[in-house]
């Protein structure tokens, strides 16, 4: 029986459906929320094996308590889901520098804060699994999500060197990168106008966000069997390092990346000329002394 720990549990996301799959399992979970209240009902149908706790996790403070409250009900931390995050739509240029700030404080420092206070027990059991739910957006840019995908492209970076920090203790760390998913994400943008300064952005911004609006309740990806193939996934052996969820995200990221690669490629003449020439290797006609 493993106890997991998840971020951002509001009902309808990717959050409650790794908790209700973990429950399914026999598991025990600590579900986390900004607001509990929607979780109380689902919180009283499981008594014994469901603690739910208010959770701002971009307060450190609140993180650690949360944490210690998790310890000290079921004995430790198997499963850590760093889920909790959301976009909003915002130019490069044009962002206010608090809303970046902001931005980076939920989905980026926030998992590092979370991360950092349940890896000491994972240490000290040998054991763990870690979890970060990026986006298709952390392997791809996005025009008007920019900061958003910045965020999640850190994510990714952090994600793969944790990973190799870890492994020699007994510790797994898996990222996870959805495409569109039919989660309550999409409904925040119908109450939100874009609030771009630079007009040259803004046809580019609200064109964004109306096809975010009207992708809500349509998005091809079902949550529930994302999370089942993510703990596919976790079952594997070796697992992989990352799992893009959903047939456009496959499609999509794949290739963003073959063309990342063709494009380094093609100046491979230029990458490795930047070198020092090697000791002892021929010289050009032009590089040798004249006799």
């Amino acid at each position: 029986m493993r106890t997991w720990f998840i971020t951002g549990g509001t009902p309808g996301g990717f959050g409650m459906a790794y908790a209700e799959a973990a429950l399914e399992a026999g598991d025990r979970v600590v579900l986390t929320a900004r607001r509990t209240e929607p979780l109380r009902a689902w919180a009283e149908a499981n008594p014994d094996s469901v603690l739910v706790v208010p959770l701002d996790v971009t307060d450190p403070a609140q993180v650690e308590e949360a944490v210690a409250a998790a310890e000290a009900r079921f004995g430790g931390i198997d499963v850590l889901v760093n889920n909790a995050g959301r976009g909003w739509v915002g130019s490069v240029e044009g962002m206010p520098g608090a809303a970046v700030r902001d931005l980076f404080e939920l989905n980026f420092f926030a998992v590092l804060t979370v991360t950092r206070a349940v890896l000491p027990g994972m240490r000290a059991r040998g054991t763990g699994w870690i979890v970060n739910m990026s986006s298709a957006a952390g392997l791809r840019g996005v025009p008007g999500f920019g900061y958003y995908a910045a965020a999640k492209h850190a994510i990714e970076g952090l994600t793969a060197t944790l990973r190799e920090e870890v492994a020699g203790l007994g510790i797994r760390v898996l990222a996870v990168e959805p495409g569109a998913f039919r989660t309550r994400a999409y409904a925040g943008f119908a109450g939100e106008p874009v609030r771009e300064p630079i007009a040259d952005y803004a046809p580019l911004l609200e064109g964004v966000r109306a096809a975010m609006i009207a992708q809500d309740g349509r998005q091809p990806g079902d949550p529930r069997r994302g999370v089942r193939a993510v703990l596919a996934a976790m079952r594997q052996d070796p697992p992989p390092h990352r799992l893009v969820l959903g047939a456009d995200a496959f499609d999509a990221v794949t290739g963003t990346l073959e063309a990342a690669l063709a494009d380094i490629r093609a100046n491979e003449t230029l990458s490795r000329g930047a070198d020092h020439p090697r000791t002892g290797a021929a010289s050009s006609p032009a590089q040798r002394p004249r006799t």
